[in-house]
């Protein structure tokens, strides 16, 4: 059985794309989690998908809370975490839920107005292979971490999902803490999630930077 985790920051502009990724999936989760960590741009999205259970709370209380607070409400074996400015492919949970182990990796399509800067990111940054295709992405990440891999729920609350005192890295952080546990990891070459670079990311890089700092110049004259 699967949970998924859909977690948002300033997204509510953008999450009921993701909601509705993961509703018409082709084989659906057994449950649904949706966060907002204290922003309160997604109130609305409980009326329009009251199959979806909402946390949506009053006060930021930072992303390591926030994921281990979720994490530790989920009642599954497996679950995935996405950000709520992302999306699956179709067939991604189908996908998933046939592969046998702690961790299930699968590949990354990098999407969205600033998808340049990310894919300049990865190259700059790691020694991952990274290929333009069909007018995105496609960032290749063979049995390595991200944000949504799918985990076996039990080995992760052993291990928790704190980046050691830093409000930032939790998924590597889990990830490293899971191998070191002895977690199996499994690869599906496919690039399941759709990961959206644009305006309000939480991850920020540099051509986003100076454009929204134009962006408030403009706004600041009017």
């Amino acid at each position: 059985m699967i949970t998924v985790v859909i977690a948002s920051y300033r997204y509510g502009h953008l999450a009921a794309h993701c909601i509705e990724s993961i509703l018409s999936q082709t084989k659906r989760p057994d449950r649904i989690l949706f966060v907002d960590d204290g922003v309160g741009d997604c109130e609305h999205l409980k009326y329009l998908y009251p199959e979806v259970e909402f946390v949506l709370r009053p006060k930021n209380i930072g992303r390591v809370a926030n994921f281990q607070d979720m994490l530790d409400r989920v009642k599954t074996g497996m679950c995935l975490f996405i950000g709520a400015d992302n999306w699956l492919r179709s067939d991604a949970i189908e996908l998933l839920s046939k592969e046998k182990a702690d961790i299930v990796t699968y590949d990354i399509m990098v999407t969205g107005e600033f998808k340049g800067a990310k894919y300049s990111s990865v190259q700059r940054n790691t020694k991952d292979k990274i290929t333009y295709r069909t007018g995105d992405y496609y960032w290749h990440r063979v049995n390595k971490h991200h944000g949504s891999m799918l985990y076996n729920v039990n080995l992760a609350k052993k291990c928790r999902y704190d980046a050691e005192g830093l409000n930032k890295a939790e998924d590597f952080v889990l990830w490293n803490k899971m191998l070191a546990a002895g977690a199996k990891i499994t690869h599906v070459p496919e690039g399941l999630l759709y990961y959206r670079s644009h305006r309000e990311n939480d991850n920020k890089y540099k051509v986003m930077i100076e454009y929204q700092k134009k962006l408030k110049q403009m706004r600041d004259k009017l």
